[in-house]
């Protein structure tokens, strides 16, 4: 076959093959994501917004929860504590109130008419000789003096659970510098905590037997009663409760309103039950049969 020229013989060659579609779109994928990956990522973010942070405590709302009279929460709690001792479990009460967060706190003492704590020990600094050692003694201190506690302090035995000191001892507890051993147990004596005192006996006496409470992220709690207290020795001990905690608000309504939400009786072992105010319920057990001996 005779040739017409160079050009016929070279440019098949040369001549592109034909793409089939699938490839063709493979290959359309593949630059796509070779430009994509080229492009510089943008690393700034965009603004987030915070969140106010609440000025109060948040608190639910009880309206429709289930509440309890007092000798039903007795009951269900007593279900939680069988077969441990009447007086090694204790309840407690928990006060939650409405208040704002940065504000003061209420804290305070009283002496319930049934002591939940017997055994505290208090101690008395105070002359040795003098008629307030006798009177503090008497009250039921477990230790009184002056040099004697410092040397016991120093040496590492606090056997006590409660320190107050009579005001003509106050200059030589300073000298003693016993704030550093006593401070972070809380049992530095001070004016602040009302444990600097003239009169140690009435102090003694409503520390052995007495609760201290204090208001902590809003709520306040306190141990209200023995498990082997009656109903009626509960209900009398919570009455002096809440009646020395609204005098406590009182006092505090010039600076801040504080505003009693929800009260709830628990124990050592037990869920919260919250309570309504009502001391029995119709359906309610007898209170001889809420009474452990």
């Amino acid at each position: 076959m005779p040739c017409t020229g160079t050009n016929q013989l070279i440019t098949p060659f040369f001549r592109q093959p034909p793409v089939l579609p699938f490839l063709a779109q493979l290959t359309t994928i593949r630059r796509a994501s070779r430009i994509s990956l080229g492009k510089k990522k943008d690393n700034r973010e965009a603004p987030t917004k915070t969140k106010k942070a609440r000025a109060n405590f948040h608190r639910d709302d009880i309206k429709n929860a289930l509440q309890f009279s007092l000798c039903d929460a007795m009951r269900y709690i007593r279900a939680f504590e069988v077969g441990r001792p009447p007086t090694s479990p204790k309840y407690e009460l928990h006060i939650s109130v409405k208040s704002l967060k940065n504000g003061p706190v209420v804290r305070n003492r009283l002496r319930l008419p049934h002591a939940v704590d017997t055994t505290q020990r208090v101690c008395v600094i105070c002359p040795p000789d003098s008629k307030a050692a006798a009177a503090a003694i008497k009250a039921g201190a477990s230790l009184v003096g002056e040099d004697v506690v410092f040397d016991a302090v120093k040496e590492g035995r606090i056997e006590f659970e409660r320190c107050i000191c009579h005001v003509d001892s106050l200059q030589k507890l300073n000298k003693a510098g016993l704030g550093r051993i006593l401070g972070p147990k809380g049992l530095m004596p001070s004016a602040k905590t009302g444990t600097v005192v003239k009169d140690v006996a009435n102090s003694v006496k409503d520390m052995v037997g007495g609760s201290e409470y204090r208001e902590k992220l809003g709520v306040i709690r306190l141990a209200i009663g023995q498990l082997g207290f009656t109903p009626e020795q509960m209900q009398a001990n919570i009455k002096e409760f809440m009646s020395g905690l609204k005098r406590d608000l009182a006092v505090l309504s010039d600076k801040i309103n504080k505003e009693i939400h929800e009260v709830v009786l628990s124990s050592t072992n037990s869920p919260g039950f919250t309570l309504n105010g009502d001391f029995k319920s119709p359906t309610s057990s007898p209170t001889r049969d809420l009474s452990i001996n």
